[in-house]
């Protein structure tokens, strides 16, 4: 007798965003408060990608001051232009980066992070902090990641 074999398909990258994004609108429907939106966006990826860390830095005073986040304790304060947090808030872009070794003035938090994207909150023509995504991993963040997380940042923005 033949046993029934099932084949289990992973969710390509792409489809659990697709799949996460509706959730996190209804999510944040009706909600307007900006770190309660935030400390559940964070948990949402976090439950989602099970990546090492996910969260939030605002800007505050001249720095970027740790927010809703989830995963292990993190750094409170940044400088602008100080490692990956830093230098995306000065570019006013995203970056991703593949080995956090590699990045020149990279703040090591923690040690077991190996790849990194950063993404900036922009209000107006102004940046107001960035969402920050790390992963024990190499080269684990790419265009993907940077296409559904600003469809992410977009959301929660609106809000």
């Amino acid at each position: 007798m033949a046993e029934d074999l099932t084949i289990i398909k992973t969710a390509t990258k792409a489809e659990q965003y697709q799949s996460l994004i509706p959730q996190i609108e209804a999510l944040l429907a009706g909600e307007t408060d900006f770190v309660a939106n935030m400390a559940n966006v964070a948990a949402a990826l976090k439950e989602q990608f099970n990546w090492f860390w996910v969260g939030f830095y605002l800007v505050k005073n001249g720095e970027l001051v740790l927010g809703p986040f989830q995963g292990p304790v993190a750094c409170t304060r940044i400088k602008k232009g100080k490692g990956v947090c830093g230098s995306s808030w000065e570019k006013n872009k995203t970056l991703i980066v593949p080995n956090v070794d590699d990045f020149p003035g990279h703040i090591a938090c923690a040690s077991a992070s190996k790849s990194e994207i950063v993404l900036p909150l922009i209000k107006g023509d102004k940046v107001i902090g960035v969402l920050d995504v790390d992963s024990e991993f190499l080269s684990h963040f790419d265009e993907t990641d940077q296409a559904y997380l600003e469809q992410v940042i977009s959301i929660l923005l609106d809000k």
